[in-house]
């Protein structure tokens, strides 16, 4: 049950598959591995590459507006509402964006943070920009990346590996999002 200033989320339908994409590709693009995930160090034409790469092994194409939208999230480095992206891609209908993002999220390129906003928020991959967890306001929506300290991340891992164990669950991978207000809501 969710709790009004924190909640967990393990597991999605595309986990296993954005876990191993490093491992699928053999990552050329330089890597390292902290607690068990691949933390990016990936600059903008390697995550371009990345990305095409994806889309190609999905049967996509990777095309000037999937471009845009992937140029859009890198310069932004921090999850994006639609409307913030609408925005920055002013040549773009939503309704065009709302397709492509949806073709780049099935490819594992991005993912969608969940968010009490109306509209989605979006942000590049966890193996294109790094293991994290999310700070989500309940009151204004906005989402604020977290990375937490390597020892407390190996102990995460661990509680949540007890938890899963005793539950009969494997966990492919974990998503932490904190509820709760942000310092200009308080």
């Amino acid at each position: 049950p969710d709790n009004d200033n924190w909640r967990l989320r393990v597991g999605s339908r595309l986990a296993s598959q954005r876990r191993d994409t490093a491992r699928r590709f053999n990552w050329r693009y330089p890597t390292t591995s902290v607690c068990g995930y691949v933390m990016s160090s990936l600059n903008n034409t390697e995550i371009h590459t990345a990305v095409h790469d994806l889309l190609h092994n999905a049967g996509q194409r990777y095309t000037d507006k999937r471009r845009a939208i992937i140029d859009i999230l890198i310069q932004a480095g921090k999850p994006m509402v639609i409307t913030d992206m609408l925005g920055k891609a002013r040549h773009m209908p939503q309704s065009t964006l709302y397709r492509n993002l949806l073709v780049l999220e099935d490819a594992s390129a991005v993912v969608r943070v969940v968010t009490n906003a109306e509209s989605g928020c979006y942000e590049l991959a966890e193996h294109l920009m790094g293991h994290h967890h999310h700070m989500v306001c309940s009151k204004c929506g906005v989402v604020r990346d977290v990375v937490v300290p390597e020892g407390l991340e190996h102990e995460l891992d661990k509680a949540l590996e007890k938890v899963a164990r005793r539950e009969g669950f494997s966990i492919d991978r974990h998503q932490l999002d904190l509820i709760g207000r942000c310092k200009n809501c308080k």
